[in-house]
């Protein structure tokens, strides 16, 4: 497999030619979703391992099944934990999303946990991600691996600036639930769907785009409809979750279920 084919590389293409790259986020564990959301023309598939329902065995198979559709794999881990990071990337992640990041420390842990020597601290063995990232080269399989940092947090928040700042960082994805509630917020409302009340978030969401800009970092969004990932995309936003599987088969069938008794 060639790198200009790889799943990791056409992500990042993608994005470094100023297009957004859109993706389902997935709390299903079933190969078969992962292979239709790429079957069906998103850019990437992202494993929830945080509060989706995979684990390592069905997280392989939806890697295998997103990239045999043509998507990029992503994960979004449970926890900003080095052998967690390279576990993800050597069992075929072409990337990973840390949550609650608080600080540039905690941000260059995460950078190093992605990176071979002398950049960063990686143990080799690129079982699966050789096929992913299309070479087995410490350079490509470590340096073309995306390393995304979730700020979701008030410190995180506080401390953004440190954390844009940091050498070998890809990108900074918003987790807006979280930033809701550490904003003293509810979580409910869908991003793109608020009004006043919601200012605070809507300025969070601005300064960490400002921030992404100004350091070259790709900026990232959790989104809960494709109207809210369309709004986000014409704002700069690059790398934009449309919606969590779980949350649109429930909404579809609750939607069909309606229609079929008249509602």
């Amino acid at each position: 497999m060639g790198t200009t084919n790889s799943a990791g590389k056409r992500l990042r293409a993608k994005i470094e030619a100023g297009e957004a790259a859109f993706g389902l986020w997935a709390g299903i564990p079933t190969s078969l979703t992962a292979e239709l959301a790429g079957a069906t023309g998103y850019d990437y598939v992202c494993v929830d391992l945080q509060h989706g329902l995979s684990d390592e065995a069905t997280m392989i198979s939806m890697f295998q099944a997103t990239q045999a559709a043509g998507a990029t794999p992503l994960a979004r881990l449970a926890w900003n934990e080095p052998w967690l990071i390279m576990r993800a990337l050597d069992l075929g992640a072409a990337g990973v999303i840390l949550p609650l990041i608080d600080n540039a420390a905690e941000a260059r842990r995460a950078v190093e946990s992605c990176r071979y020597p002398p950049v960063g601290r990686r143990s080799y063995g690129p079982i699966r991600a050789e096929l992913v990232m299309g070479s087995a080269a410490p350079d490509t399989v470590g340096g073309d691996a995306l390393c995304v940092a979730m700020i979701e947090t008030r410190e995180g928040l506080e401390n953004l600036e440190e954390i844009a700042a940091t050498p070998g960082l890809d990108g900074l994805y918003i987790g807006p639930s979280d930033l809701s509630i550490a904003l003293g917020l509810p979580p409910g409302r869908l991003v793109g769907e608020m009004g006043e009340d919601r200012k605070p978030l809507a300025d969070a969401i601005e300064r960490i785009r400002r921030a992404c800009e100004a350091n070259g970092l790709i900026a990232g969004i959790h989104c809960g409809s494709g109207a809210a990932a369309e709004q986000y995309a014409r704002q700069g936003f690059r790398l934009i979750t449309v919606a969590v599987d779980t949350n649109l088969f429930k909404a579809t069938i609750g939607r069909e279920l309606g229609a079929a008794r008249g509602a």
